[in-house]
């Protein structure tokens, strides 16, 4: 029978870490949208809201999907990041609509580009199911017009948002890089082995650097400062 990366323990351990943070992940994230709908200030906001949130759901079956063909049960696969992710939300619990538009684009943008980043230390199955699952499906395009349009209503609003999309960026990062130290699968998986090349200190400070100009780029698309 031909090998695979999954007939090393330790490989495996961290495949299925990975897929069970996201997944808990976009659960949540689907969660939370649906429970921001209430918050919309027309009905449009509300239906759109809520196919984003739909979107997500979905996003959640793919990766249950792929634990369940990997032989694992979902529920245990997630159970380890509910603690550490449900902390994060209710840290950063919004405190009006807006507010919660900029979380769902900044803050989860930011910490779905540092797993993308881990994603590329693993095989090219999973890779591209977490690529797919991250692409952008509408919700960049939203969040921009409705915050662009309010700021444009009520200039003072831009430096709230902008408190705000800093205050996010400190705590994704701050949960992202906790998962991945408190996971020794996951921090494996970063450093390396013997044949599967990690982040030397030199590749973690491009890594940051790419994080940090994504964000960058989000504030600005948002006409926020960063």
């Amino acid at each position: 029978m031909e090998q695979t990366a999954f007939d090393d323990p330790a490989y495996r351990a961290a495949a299925v870490d990975l897929l069970g943070v996201l997944a808990y992940g976009e659960l949540t994230a689907f969660e939370r949208m649906a429970e921001d709908a209430k918050l919309a200030p027309t009905l449009d906001d509300k239906a759109e809201l809520a196919a984003l949130a739909t979107t997500e759901f979905g996003h959640f079956q793919r990766l249950r999907d792929r634990l369940v063909q990997l032989g694992v049960d979902p529920m245990e696969a997630m159970r380890p990041f509910v603690t550490p992710l449900d902390a994060f939300h209710d840290h950063t619990a919004p405190s009006d609509w807006l507010e919660g538009l900029v979380k769902a684009y900044v803050g989860d943008g930011l910490a779905n580009d540092f797993y993308r980043e881990i994603a590329s230390f693993v095989d090219a199955e999973t890779r591209g199911l977490v690529l797919e699952v991250f692409a952008d499906s509408g919700q960049a395009e939203f969040v921009v017009d409705r915050v662009r349009a309010a700021i444009d209503e009520d200039p003072k609003l831009g430096g709230r948002l902008a408190l705000w999309g800093r205050r996010l960026v400190g705590e994704a990062l701050s949960q992202a890089q906790r998962i991945a130290a408190d996971r020794d699968s996951l921090a494996a998986l970063l450093a390396g082995s013997v044949d599967r090349p990690g982040l030397d200190l030199a590749a973690i400070g491009r890594m940051l650097t790419r994080l940090t100009e994504a964000h960058t780029a989000r504030m600005t698309a948002l006409g926020l400062q960063a």
